[in-house]
């Protein structure tokens, strides 16, 4: 067995120390309205893009193996986007529950 050397040790328990700080200085503290409008479009763009992306990279695939170039590939980019929008509608509905 491998013996970890004091410092890392030493290290581990500032960390350890900093982040215990941390959580009793956030406690009780809300997130900025900035804050949560910056996490929730961040959250809107990804769902929106990865369906998109995903929708792009499945139709390519078919389009290859199956020689049908370029037409699955838009017909699964709609796909995609609908998907995306599917997720933020889903995101949106889980929100207005939470208030």
């Amino acid at each position: 067995m491998e013996k970890i050397p004091a410092d890392i040790k030493k290290l581990d328990s500032k960390i350890r120390n900093l982040k215990k700080k941390e959580d009793l200085y956030r406690q009780g503290k809300k997130e900025s309205e900035y804050t949560q409008a910056a996490q929730t479009g961040f959250r809107i763009g990804i769902e929106l893009a990865s369906g998109v992306i995903v929708g792009a990279a499945v139709g390519r695939f078919l389009d290859i193996w199956l020689n049908t170039t370029p037409w699955l590939l838009i017909l699964f980019l709609f796909f995609g986007g609908a998907a995306g929008f599917l997720n933020v509608y889903r995101f949106v509905k889980k929100e207005e529950k939470r208030e």
